[in-house]
């Protein structure tokens, strides 16, 4: 698959469509499908040919352009995201799995150590796509509906998530690498950015197979497409130090058929914004946004004030959205919703071969929004000069490593005895913190230490975290109160139900099941009041809230 470079001015090009004409069984990764439009990597130039004898020659830095990366490919790899981690919804597609493309790409040998606890590391890919197989431009329908330019050939990566699953499936993080992160390319091919490795590794691979002969158009992409697909995982477990156990590339397809099959998705603004370049113009606060709408959330960076940043955090309160919609009994439980929602996967999606997508399903069918984290790498300098690839990303691959490590959350508070009264004692959590999920987190934390869940919900602000018990309940109070760390005052409240305790959590809470702080990781705010606009993330380790799909995130 040829993918095509963006032009000077800046103009969006369309993905290829694919013609899906096979029966239900794995389709070769070249086979032409019906692609969205998106637009490929500045400048235009194709990635240096390898040259064994040194170090490959980068390309002569992009020329200022009207960048507009980042379109479609949200909304494929969000889908596919929140299909991968929705184990109800794969279980319930039971012809989806048949209809994926899968191809080689991790080694045996790939990757460091595995954890002792079996934790899962994915790797998500969105790449861009103008033209098919062959190399045909995009119908001009399709041009027209996707408000897309001109169709040529390059290939383009533009996103790239990483998401750490522990083997119990009890919560995921997906932790965003920005596409201009400045690294080490294994291979010999020096520091370039990352949205590079996928490129260069598959014009070197494509050229040797030429020499060799190789002249099936199909084979020279399949082939080329996986070498550049193993350094570019190689490139993630290098900058992040862990292994990479399943590979997923989207390829920009079936992405306004997402949006139409859920029915939208919720977002939130903190301020109104209108900008020519990407099409946006969305008032002030919370909408739900579909189509070309969400195309032009996902997509903007002019006029936002950090620029590819807050562009990163666009698409991950979208990822958010959307994983909240699926997980939805409205969607979950309507089969028109999940069979168009599988179509738009199969016509988008190439797994790793050997990925067990049913039994990956039920490892995780007890995710819910809560549990589903959206984070950002640390980084050092959003505007660093490089040799020969003109701004770049500065990041610290120390610091990143340490921040993947991390990604267990916070050490365990001192666990309260379970005894056989926790158990009788129902746990109601009340959010009064501002904090997107927090009370779904300190309702976990209970549990684990044997109390009984009750109802999760948002409570007017305050500052004072508090617990309170019905009348002769004082020990029960008092037991919840120990379990969350004993900086929580115990009240008694005659309105709290026999047998329950309610938890105020208040903006002082730093107990059981408070979010770990993170140098790079993104705020979160209440759906229901709009916060002002983030500030950046600090080199000096000063820290943002993650995001969660427990809930609307007002962002810029």
């Amino acid at each position: 698959m040829e993918y095509p470079p963006r032009d000077d001015r800046g103009a969006r090009r369309p993905a290829r469509p694919w013609q899906d004409d096979s029966p239900a069984r794995p389709r070769s990764a070249s086979a032409p499908r019906d692609l969205p439009p998106r637009r490929p990597p500045a400048g235009g130039s194709r990635p240096p040919v390898r040259r064994p004898e040194a170090r490959r020659p980068a390309p002569p830095p992009p020329p200022p352009r009207r960048s507009r990366r980042g379109v479609k490919i949200a909304l494929a790899l969000v889908s596919l995201l929140v299909m991968s981690l929705t184990g109800y919804a794969w279980a319930a597609m039971q012809g989806l799995v048949s209809g994926l493309t899968t191809t080689d790409v991790i080694g045996a040998d790939a990757g460091g150590d595995k954890p002792a606890d079996g934790a899962r590391d994915i790797l998500l890919v969105g790449m861009d796509s103008r033209t098919d197989a062959q190399g045909n431009p995009l119908p001009k329908e399709v041009l027209a509906q996707l408000r897309a330019g001109a169709a040529d050939g390059e290939l383009n990566t533009d996103t790239l998530i990483f998401v750490h699953i522990p083997n119990d499936g009890s919560k995921a993080v997906a932790i965003s690498l920005p596409r201009d992160s400045y690294v080490d390319i294994p291979g010999g091919y020096g520091k370039h950015k990352i949205n590079s490795a996928y490129a260069r590794a598959k014009t070197d691979s494509r050229r040797k197979l030429e020499s060799e002969g190789v002249t099936d158009p199909q084979q020279l992409e399949l082939r080329s497409n996986q070498e550049g697909a193993k350094t570019l995982v190689a490139t993630v477990e290098k900058l992040t130090g862990s292994k990479i156990d399943n590979y997923a590339s989207i390829n920009l397809l079936g992405f306004h058929d997402v949006t139409t099959a859920i029915g939208g998705v919720d977002v939130c603004l903190n301020e109104a914004v209108k900008d020519e370049f990407s099409g946006a113009n969305f008032q002030k606060g919370p909408q739900s946004i579909s189509g070309a709408d969400a195309l032009a959330f996902v997509r903007q960076r002019h006029g936002l004030p950090r620029g590819d940043l807050d562009r990163v955090v666009r698409q991950q309160v979208f990822m958010a959205g959307l994983a909240r919609k699926v997980l939805s009994a409205g969607t979950l439980a309507d089969p028109v919703k999940l069979n168009d929602l599988a179509g738009a996967l199969q016509k988008s999606v190439v797994l790793n071969q050997g990925w067990d997508i049913v039994g990956f399903a039920q490892q995780m069918k007890g995710l819910t929004g809560g549990q589903l984290e959206f984070r950002t790498i640390p980084v050092v300098n959003m505007d660093y000069s490089t040799p020969d690839d003109g701004k770049a990303i500065q990041v610290d691959p120390g610091e990143v490593k340490k921040f993947v490590q991390g990604l267990a959350g916070p050490a365990p508070a001192p666990e309260a005895p379970a005894g056989p009264d926790n158990a009788k004692t129902t746990v109601d959590v009340r959010n009064a913190s501002g904090v997107t999920g927090l009370a779904a987190k300190v309702s976990e934390a209970l549990t684990g230490q044997g109390f009984t869940a009750g109802e999760t919900s948002n409570a007017a602000p305050r500052k004072t975290s508090v617990v309170r018990y019905g009348t002769g309940g004082q020990a029960a109070g008092q037991a919840v109160a120990g379990a969350l760390g004993g900086q929580l005052s115990a009240e008694e409240d005659p309105t709290v139900a026999a047998g329950h305790v309610t938890v105020y959590v208040g903006s002082d809470y730093s107990g059981a099941g408070a979010s770990s702080q993170a140098v790079g990781s993104t705020p979160a705010r209440q759906f229901t009041a709009p916060q002002p606009q983030q500030s950046a993330p600090q080199p000096d380790g000063s820290a943002e809230q993650p995001i969660t799909a427990d809930g609307v995130t007002c962002v810029n």
